[in-house]
C-alpha cells in the first residue's frame, strides 16, 4: 500500500526531520497541500495541514485520512473547541470573556501567534478572534501526546519572558508525571472526538489542568527534545496496524 504525505510548502521546509522519519516508516509521497491532485487515489492519506477540506474531500473518495477531517474542523475553530468541550462537562477557562485581565486569539491559530494577553485598554473587536478569561498561572502550560487511545508522552512548557509558553517561542520543556485524575481528564477529553494523532493542551488554574486546545497538527520537537520516545515512528506504526500493512 501507498499513501501521501500532505504539507504545506512552508511547513515542509520546517518539518524535514519528520517527513524524513514518514518516508523510512512508510510507503509514502510528499505532496504539497498547493499541488493536491485529488483525481488522484492513494491508498491512505497523512493529513499534515490543518485543512479539514482536504481530508474531507479524499475521505468523500473512500480513502483513509490520518487525521479525520471532523478533528481538523474542530481543532482549527477554537471558539467551537471550547463550546463542544464545555457542552460535554470539561472546564474550559471561560470565553466571550470581556474584563481585564484577558487573552485574544485567532480562531484559527497556531504555535502561540496572534495570541495577546490585555491587562488593560481598547479590546480589539472582531468576529475572528475568541475572548478568554486568563488561567492564574501565566506562561505555564502542559501538552499531552496521544496516538489512537495511548498517552505517549506528557510535557510541561514554561516561559519566563512571556505569557504564552510556546517552545517555539522560546519556552522550556520537561517531561510530566500525569496524577491519576490528569490521566482520567485526559481520556476523557479524547473519548469525545475521532482522531489518530493528537496533542492536547492544558493552562493551569487554581492548582489544576483546564483544558486549553487540541493541536491536529502536532508536533514532536518537545518529545524528542527531552525523552527517548520516537514518536513518529510509533504513529507510523499505529498507520500500518489500522491498514493491515507488514512492511
Amino acid at each position: 500500500m501507498s499513501g501521501i504525505l500532505i504539507y504545506s510548502k512552508k511547513e515542509a521546509q520546517r518539518n524535514k526531520f519528520a517527513i524524513e522519519k514518514f518516508k523510512q516508516n512508510l510507503n509514502i509521497e510528499v505532496v504539497f497541500e498547493e499541488d493536491v491532485d485529488f483525481t488522484s487515489n492513494p491508498d491512505f492519506v497523512i493529513n499534515r495541514t490543518n485543512s479539514g477540506k482536504i481530508a474531507e474531500k479524499f475521505e468523500k473518495k473512500g480513502v483513509k485520512v490520518f487525521n479525520p477531517s471532523s478533528l481538523s474542523y474542530l481543532a482549527n475553530d477554537k471558539q467551537s473547541c471550547y463550546e463542544f468541550m464545555s457542552n460535554n462537562g470539561i472546564e474550559i477557562m471561560p470565553i466571550n470573556y470581556k474584563k481585564y485581565p484577558l487573552v485574544v486569539k485567532p480562531k484559527n491559530g497556531h504555535g502561540g501567534l496572534g495570541v495577546k494577553l490585555i491587562k488593560s485598554g481598547e479590546i480589539p473587536q472582531d468576529d475572528n478572534l475568541v475572548y478568554q478569561k486568563v488561567a492564574s498561572d501565566i506562561g505555564k502550560d502542559l501538552r499531552v501526546w496521544l496516538i489512537g487511545d495511548k498517552i505517549i508522552a506528557s510535557i510541561l512548557r514554561q516561559s519566563k519572558n512571556d505569557f504564552r509558553s510556546n517552545f517555539c517561542l522560546g519556552g522550556s520543556a520537561t517531561v510530566y508525571n500525569l496524577s491519576d485524575e490528569e490521566r482520567k481528564l485526559v481520556h476523557k477529553i479524547a473519548n469525545l472526538i475521532d482522531y489518530d494523532y493528537i496533542g492536547i493542551d492544558f493552562v493551569f488554574n487554581n492548582g489544576k489542568i483546564v483544558f486549553n486546545e487540541i493541536e491536529d497538527t502536532v508536533g514532536a520537537r518537545m518529545v524528542y527534545s527531552v525523552t527517548n520516545i520516537d514518536i513518529l515512528k510509533e504513529y507510523c506504526d499505529y498507520i500500518k496496524s489500522q491498514l493491515n500493512i507488514t512492511y
